[in-house]
């Protein structure tokens, strides 16, 4: 089977857009047909300014609401980054195949970077290297395919390149993955700035459905949302940008394509009150299990203790073999220093 790779990051609650544009395909496609690991990649989190507490409760959370949005441990593999040493191991080895001019290349570095120049300050060097590390995620399972959102596209594309370059250099050991994308709401915008992505890290405001919202707050947000000048319902993504976001989402949750609702519309105000009815059914069942493993967290335990097992069970052989092409020398088991009779030799 194709195997498939895809995380989210806990550095802030899950919203609309990443039910929308990968959570609910991971469980409604790609579990179903093909080999496929889901991941909290919490190591990522630590790349900007964090409180502790809160990237650990923000982990359980997303694996809590990635269960509820239907992944099945039965079906795929759903585990943290951090309980699964090969992530952190291969990624200092792909470190010594990337580049910085690689690196500096990305284009989320260049953003953040320069938004906190701006603000007199720096970022981390982690934030610079994070792309590799998510290579390594990709990499140690041998992925096929990452689903991935359009910001991310570039990452993956960093991903085909180390692995190529390794392959070449010492020897095929990688799988090249590709990109995969969701059509519509694929990048659900932010309903106050239609230009933006609804991002989870973004501070809390109107311009947010979180997965959590409670349906008279996502009504009010949805409702509240910014359209654009004029009175006809028009599908322009570059013209209408906070037109288009309703009637994608309008589309994502409850069928049929932008262009055709677009249609049948005659006002803001009707097509605005679809759409917040449209996500608040949409968002109802993700809610109402989420409630119920809320419940019992041993069982939420027990998931992601035996997804680390499987997934370090599936990483672990080719983790090892990129260190062996790279040049590391492998490690001796204890047995083998024992039969030599003592520490000081080694059989090579």
């Amino acid at each position: 089977m194709t195997r498939v790779f895809s995380g989210v990051k806990p550095t802030g609650h899950l919203t609309l857009g990443n039910y929308l544009g990968a959570m609910r395909r991971w469980a409604a496609v790609d579990q179903h047909e093909a080999d496929a690991l889901f991941c909290v990649v919490d190591l990522h989190a630590l790349t900007v300014d964090h409180d502790p507490a809160r990237v650990r409760r923000l982990s359980r959370q997303a694996a809590t609401l990635l269960l509820a949005s239907g992944l099945d441990p039965e079906l795929c593999t759903l585990f943290v980054q951090s309980h699964v040493d090969e992530h952190a191991r291969l990624s200092y080895v792909l470190e010594c195949v990337a580049t910085d001019g690689e690196m500096r290349r990305m284009i989320q570095y260049k953003e953040k970077a320069a938004r906190e120049q701006r603000r007199g300050g720096s970022v981390r060097l982690s934030l610079l290297t994070y792309p590799v590390l998510m290579a390594a995620d990709i990499l140690a399972y041998g992925a096929d395919e990452v689903p991935v959102g359009d910001d991310q596209v570039q990452h993956v594309e960093l991903t085909r390149d180390l692995a190529v370059r390794f392959n070449q250099r010492y020897g095929h050991t990688f799988v090249v993955p590709r990109a995969t994308r969701p059509g519509v709401a694929a990048r659900v915008m932010n309903l106050q700035d239609p230009t933006s992505k609804m991002g989870k890290s973004d501070d809390v405001g109107p311009g947010i459905v979180y997965l959590l919202d409670e349906p008279d707050v996502v009504r009010k947000k949805v409702m509240r949302a910014v359209t654009d000048s004029g009175r006809e319902v028009v599908y322009d993504r570059e013209a209408r940008p906070g037109l288009a976001n309703l009637l994608e989402i309008l589309a994502a949750c409850s069928g049929g394509t932008p262009e055709e609702l677009s249609g049948a519309y005659a006002s803001y105000g009707e097509l605005k009150k679809d759409t917040a009815e449209a996500v608040v059914e949409v968002l109802r069942p993700v809610q109402a299990r989420h409630k119920e493993l809320c419940a019992d967290p041993g069982h939420v335990e027990r998931v992601l203790r035996a997804g680390a097992e499987r997934a370090r069970g599936m990483a672990r052989p080719t983790v090892d073999a990129a260190y062996r092409a790279i040049g590391l020398l492998p490690a001796v088991p204890e047995a083998a220093v024992a039969d030599t009779g003592g520490p000081d030799v080694l059989r090579v």
